[in-house]
């Protein structure tokens, strides 16, 4: 079994609702908090709803893609133009230490230490990328927790 951290993002119908369907497909080890974050790219959106979880796979990467591409599918993803609105995206952001440069997938995610709605939540699950995650600025994130009003990460089962 392999260790990988999966990206979660949502901004389009019932944010948690998609995010949760991923959640108990994926079946984590563990998950961070969700955030709600602006738009980055194309900014005429909704705000998108955040999250990273700890998986153990025996799926190789490229399997796991698919999978990932399978359930945004289940949630009716389209893809008109990058950066859309989406119901559901899934993203492989770490794969045990593994690094792939290829047309179709990058691992680490290429955009991994640019993005605070990413670093934020891995940092949850990983401090060492907490140093990242303070060089970013201009990127408004908010943490939503149980005491917070609003949708919630389930319960890490560690």
């Amino acid at each position: 079994m392999t260790l990988a951290y999966l990206g979660l993002g949502s901004n389009l119908g019932d944010r948690a609702g998609h995010l949760n369907f991923a959640l108990t497909a994926l079946q984590p080890l563990r998950v961070s908090p969700f955030y709600e974050t602006a738009p980055l790219g194309y900014l005429e959106q909704a705000p998108f709803l955040n999250c990273v979880c700890e998986i153990e796979t025996s799926l190789s990467p490229w399997a796991l893609l698919r999978e990932l591409h399978r359930l945004e599918n289940l949630r009716q993803r389209e893809r008109p133009f990058p950066n859309a609105p989406r119901t559901l995206d899934l993203d492989i952001l770490l794969y045990s230490n593994l690094v792939i440069r290829s047309p179709r997938l990058t691992i680490p995610h290429p955009r991994l230490t640019e993005r605070a709605f990413v670093l934020a939540p891995l940092a949850d699950l990983i401090p060492a990328y907490r140093p990242l995650l303070d060089r970013l600025t201009g990127q408004q994130i908010r943490r939503l927790d149980a005491t917070a009003p609003g949708p919630s990460a389930p319960p890490n089962p560690r």
